[in-house]
């Protein structure tokens, strides 16, 4: 699994909601997802450790 996959489909998600300041859901995804962009290398250092662990088997071909 790659960082940048995770990312893509938090984008996704992100863009699926509604633009409401108002909501919590709007409001979390794109915190999260802006967390997320500013911190790259340490997310993908993490998606690393946790492919290392088998946390994304179940998505390999």
């Amino acid at each position: 699994m790659k960082a940048e996959t995770l990312l893509a489909e938090l984008d996704r998600l992100r863009k699926d909601v509604p633009k409401d300041p108002t909501d919590l859901e709007y409001v979390t995804l794109q915190h999260v997802f802006a967390f997320v962009s500013y911190k790259m290398g340490d997310f993908k250092k993490y998606v690393e450790e946790q492919d290392a662990k088998g946390a994304f088997a179940q998505f390999e071909d």
